[in-house]
C-alpha cells in the first residue's frame, strides 16, 4: 500500500531535476543537541554544516534562533503567527512556493520545521526522504555559495488544534477515542535512561512509538505497510486523535508526520511537550512501566 499523501516527502532524484524551478524554496533546517549535564541538551546551530556544504541554491533555517518564541519560557516554544510569517519573509519564502526540508543530522529537525509549516497553513511543503545523507551518498551536487532567494511575503493561518498545550493533553488522556503518544525512546520513556526533563518516565497513560523507529537505517522513512505495522503494534488507532510529545516537540514531530502520510487528519503536537510537563509536579508521569 502506498502513502495516502506521497506528495509530503520527495526523493533525490525528482530533487535534483527540479533545482532549477523558480518556485522552489529548499532549506537546510539542521540544528544539534549536544548532551549537557546541566541543561539536558545544549542547543548548537546547524549553520555552520550549511556553510561547509549544502544542497544548491539552499537556504539554512535556524529553529532555535529564527523559529522559535523569544519569550518563551522554553527552548523551542513556537512562536506567533506574525513572527513566524516575518522570519520566513526574509529567509524568502514566499505564497505559492514548493517547498523542500532537509537536514544533515537526524529528520527530527526537518519534520519540526514541516509541522510547523503545515500548522500555520503552508500547504505545499515535503520533507526530503534520506535527507542530506542519502544526497551525499548518491554523489550529487554540492555547493557552498549563499542562497540567493530574494525576500517575500508569506500569509499564515494558525491552526489550533495541531500545535497544542498541556490541557489538550488532560483532555487526550481521558478519552477513550484519544491517544498520547511519546516519540522518546524506550529507555526514557520506561524511566530507565539517565536522560529526562526533570523527572524520569513518561506521561501517564501514554504510549510510546520512537521516532526513529519510524525511519530506516539509511534515513529514508518506512513503507506505509511498515509505518502502519509500527503505529498498530504501538496501539495507535487510525481512527483516534493523536497527542504526540518529547523533551521539546521535535521528536513527536516525527510520529506526527508519518501519521500525515498515512492520511491521518486528526493529528497534534504538544509543542513544550516533557521541558514543561516534568517540571509541574501536579502533571501525572509514571517510570517502569
Amino acid at each position: 500500500m502506498s502513502y495516502a499523501r506521497a506528495e509530503l516527502l520527495v526523493e533525490t532524484d525528482w530533487l535534483s531535476d527540479h533545482l532549477e524551478d523558480p518556485d522552489l524554496r529548499i532549506f537546510d533546517c539542521t540544528t544539534h543537541l549536544i548532551p549537557d549535564t546541566d541543561k539536558v541538551f545544549t542547543v548548537k546551530s546547524g549553520l555552520a554544516d550549511y556553510q561547509s556544504g549544502h544542497i544548491p541554491g539552499a537556504g539554512y533555517l535556524d529553529l532555535q534562533a529564527d523559529l522559535s518564541d523569544p519569550a518563551g519560557q522554553f527552548r523551542f516554544t513556537t512562536p506567533g503567527a506574525e513572527a513566524f510569517a516575518t522570519a520566513l519573509g526574509a529567509k524568502g519564502l514566499c505564497d505559492g512556493n514548493q517547498v523542500v526540508l532537509y537536514s544533515t543530522t537526524s529528520v527530527t529537525w526537518s519534520t519540526r520545521i514541516w509541522w510547523m509549516l503545515h500548522a500555520f497553513g503552508v500547504d505545499k511543503v515535503s520533507i526530503l526522504n534520506g535527507g542530506w545523507r542519502k544526497w551525499r551518498a548518491e554523489g550529487r551536487a554540492v555547493s557552498v555559495a549563499p542562497c540567493n532567494y530574494p525576500p517575500g511575503t508569506l500569509t499564515t493561518r494558525r491552526q489550533d488544534h495541531m500545535i497544542v498545550g498541556k490541557e489538550a493533553v488532560l483532555s487526550a488522556l481521558s478519552d477513550d477515542g484519544a491517544v498520547v503518544v511519546n516519540a522518546l525512546t524506550r529507555p526514557q520513556h520506561d524511566g530507565t535512561s539517565q536522560v529526562h526533563y526533570g523527572r524520569p518516565g513518561a506521561i501517564t497513560g501514554s504510549v510510546c512509538l520512537p521516532a526513529l523507529d519510524l525511519v530506516g537505517a539509511d534515513g529514508t522513512f518506512l513503507d506505509a505497510d511498515g509505518l502502519r505495522a509500527k503505529f498498530a503494534g504501538a496501539g495507535i488507532g487510525m481512527d483516534q486523535r493523536v497527542v504526540t510529545y518529547c523533551g521539546g516537540g521535535i521528536a513527536a514531530t516525527v510520529d506526527s508526520f508519518a501519521l500525515k502520510l498515512l492520511g491521518h487528519d486528526g493529528v497534534g503536537i504538544y509543542d513544550n511537550s516533557l521541558s514543561e510537563w516534568a517540571k509541574d509536579p501536579s502533571l501525572p508521569m509514571e517510570a517502569g512501566r
